[in-house]
């Protein structure tokens, strides 16, 4: 009786384990140690997402920390009614991804992946992968090409055709930061021996 309680903890730990961020973000492969086990494989998960959609993974993991920094219940910040009320939220956007509800559910429509959750790291990473692939395919940015893959995932693909992130110095500044996450993440990743 003692052992399988003892084992019941172990497995309860682990799994509570996966529903916070890592601890050590800015270093790719301190993430994938970090949640590479029995229970989950981020790394396997950032691969396949990079596979079936011909997306870096460094692009893919530097988006989840400019979005996220790897928090699986992130959202954004609450408005306030009256300045002390705590009301409605800025917008619907949740999980690792930040993706907004509307956007979502077409990723679950058009790829058939209805048990999807944006809270589930390989689900968040698939569904970056897709979006990315789409600016792609709609807006012809190069898959490698973090600084307007993320301007593109920020102000949608039809606000990217028309320019709408120009002028926004704070957009530009946050995609910047994204494409350096990503240049580090690529540099680490070939060091790293996964």
């Amino acid at each position: 009786m003692r052992k399988l309680f003892v084992a019941a903890l172990v497995v309860l730990s682990t799994l509570s384990g996966c529903a916070t961020a890592p601890h050590e973000i800015r270093n790719s492969c301190a993430i994938f140690e970090q949640r590479d086990g029995l229970f989950s494989n981020w790394r396997r998960a950032a691969d396949n997402a990079a596979r079936e959609y011909g997306v870096p993974v460094p692009v893919l993991m530097a988006t989840i920390y400019v979005e996220s920094s790897f928090r699986p219940y992130a959202r954004p910040p609450r408005t306030y009614l009256l300045g002390f009320i705590p009301w409605k939220r800025v917008s619907t956007a949740y999980g690792y991804a930040q993706a907004l509800d509307g956007t979502w559910a077409r990723y679950q429509n058009e790829t058939g992946r209805w048990g999807a959750r944006r809270t589930n790291f390989p689900d968040a990473i698939k569904f970056i992968a897709w979006y990315h692939a789409q600016s792609h395919d709609q807006n012809g940015i190069a898959t490698n090409d973090t600084y307007n893959l993320y301007m593109a995932y920020y102000v949608g693909h039809d606000g990217y055709s028309r320019g709408s992130w120009r002028g926004n110095g704070d957009l530009q500044r946050t995609a910047r930061r994204a494409a350096g996450i990503a240049a580090l993440y690529n540099s680490q990743l070939r060091n790293c021996g996964t």
